[in-house]
């Protein structure tokens, strides 16, 4: 099985089909400098677009792919798609459902990145990862940058870059807050739980959240949404 992996999902649910048997190559995009590697067999790289991975699919042959890629991996699940439906591959996407706003949230809803750029004043904290962040280049005041691995993409004038790896708790999501007076909160609707918790502390502050909508799904391609869902369908 291939299992285009890099989320925490794909990693457990790599780990469940190890320990049933399953011989499971998971590939890695590579963007990160040390990613946390799932069990079995892993690669890392991209294929070439949708013909190098055709190419892998007739060469290798697997029992099916899961596309378990972030939910912003947009080009990944499109050459999926693509792919799979060119050598009749079976495909399961798994993605796990968005963020849901509750009481006291104060959420604004972005169609992309440039969009989020333009509706931001003040202290911005940037969670939005590395890539994408020239859509915010422009901005005038201070912007915190929070990622894993340092940008390529040109930083704002008043860029502060903070490099971490989560997940971070309620109480550190609002000791950073606190400290650098962040007006506002820049993020994509990732979901899960790992990454909620600056949702939490930007409404125990007051703070508005401006929300990047996720790329829609190809055409006819299974979505599940858990672990659980995704071994029951395999």
């Amino acid at each position: 099985m291939l299992l285009l992996g890099g989320t925490g999902e794909a990693r457990e649910l790599a780990a469940a089909l190890v320990a049933d048997g399953v011989d499971v190559v998971s590939s890695l995009a590579g963007r990160l400098a040390d990613p946390r590697l799932p069990d079995g067999d892993v690669r890392v790289g991209g294929f070439g677009g949708v013909e190098g991975l055709a190419a892998w699919l007739r060469e290798h042959r697997p029992g099916a792919v899961v596309d378990a890629t972030h939910p912003f991996a947009a080009g990944m699940t499109a050459n999926a798609a693509r792919a799979c439906t060119a050598t009749g591959t079976r495909l399961l996407r798994l993605q796990r459902p968005g963020w849901t706003a509750g009481p006291g949230d104060d959420w604004r809803w972005a169609d992309s990145l440039a969009d989020a750029a333009g509706m931001v004043h003040g202290t911005v904290f940037l969670t939005t990862g590395r890539q994408g962040v020239g859509a915010f280049a422009g901005l005038p005041g201070r912007v915190l940058v929070r990622c894993v691995d340092p940008p390529t993409d040109p930083l704002p004038a008043g860029a502060v870059l903070l490099l971490a790896r989560g997940p971070f708790t309620v109480d550190d999501e609002l000791a950073l807050m606190r400290e650098h007076a962040v007006d506002v909160v820049v993020t994509k609707d990732s979901g899960g739980h790992m990454t909620a918790a600056k949702l939490v502390a930007a409404r125990e502050l007051g703070i508005p959240v401006v929300l990047v909508r996720r790329p829609p799904i190809p055409d006819g391609v299974l979505v599940v949404a858990s672990v659980q869902e995704a071994l029951a369908c395999l």
